[in-house]
């Protein structure tokens, strides 16, 4: 199979040109056939739901790499956009209002989060008995809920083309309620770590919780109403990245 060329790279997948008005979103060689069916499973459970992003269609195997086929997107990331452009407003008002047309969806037929949660914290490396009973303790008095949760909504997530903006990348997409997203999001924007050789790394920080705050403001949620949600997604990120530093 001959694909064209690259339009965009990820930790997990480079995406890839293919057939007109498509491209082909295709994973690092070894990464866990599993994982891809699970995002393909997600992207079409959401297919005809009524928010910005592209269409999937069907899973592939390629040069012995498993790839998937989504509608073709234009635009650069909320994150290019917003690095060149310094606008944290414009940018919290974007993620918002795509946020928000995601969030209006209900769901059943994805995961829980709180499976996803539960998972991550069992598995977390260096997980003390205690802090665990505690955190899963916290987890169990959270809302359920059918909202759907894209699971991974930041930026880097999002593109921009005209003033509009889609998302992408629904491999965490589950089922819950919506405090938990927003929550997830904020731990993405504002406590995911800085980069080792970034010239000014209190700044960049400063930065992260200022746009974090922004958002917060545009879903008119509070700090306090997401705590607890943010103590347990903190938890689980270290079974779910044990090899991000902080």
């Amino acid at each position: 199979m001959k694909y064209g060329k690259i339009i965009g790279e990820g930790n997990t997948a480079t995406v890839y040109e293919w057939e007109e008005g498509t491209v082909l979103k295709l994973f690092a060689q070894g990464y866990p056939k599993n994982a891809v069916e699970k995002e393909l499973q997600n992207a079409k459970a959401i297919n005809d739901m009524n928010f910005a992003k592209p269409k999937a269609y069907e899973m592939i195997s390629c040069e012995e790499r498993m790839g998937i086929i989504y509608d073709r997107v234009e635009g650069e990331s909320l994150l290019d956009w917003v690095l060149k452009t310094g606008d944290l407003q414009g940018c919290a008002e974007h993620m918002s209002k795509l946020h928000k047309s995601i969030l209006q969806n209900r769901v059943s037929n994805v995961p829980d989060y709180k499976q996803f949660l539960k998972y991550h914290i069992l598995n977390a490396p260096t997980a003390n008995v205690m802090e665990q009973e505690g955190v899963l303790e916290i987890l169990y008095k959270l809302k359920d809920g059918d909202t759907l949760c894209h699971g991974d909504f930041h930026p880097g997530n999002i593109l921009l083309s005209n003033g509009q903006t889609k998302v992408i990348d629904f491999m965490n997409v589950c089922h819950g309620d919506f405090l938990y997203d927003v929550a997830r999001t904020v731990f993405l924007v504002e406590y995911t770590p800085v980069l080792a050789d970034t010239a000014d790394k209190e700044m960049v920080m400063g930065l992260k919780r200022t746009l974090a705050d922004l958002y917060l403001i545009e879903m008119n949620v509070t700090r306090e109403m997401i705590v607890d949600y943010l103590s347990v997604i903190i938890a689980a990120r270290v079974g779910e990245c044990p090899n991000e530093s902080r």
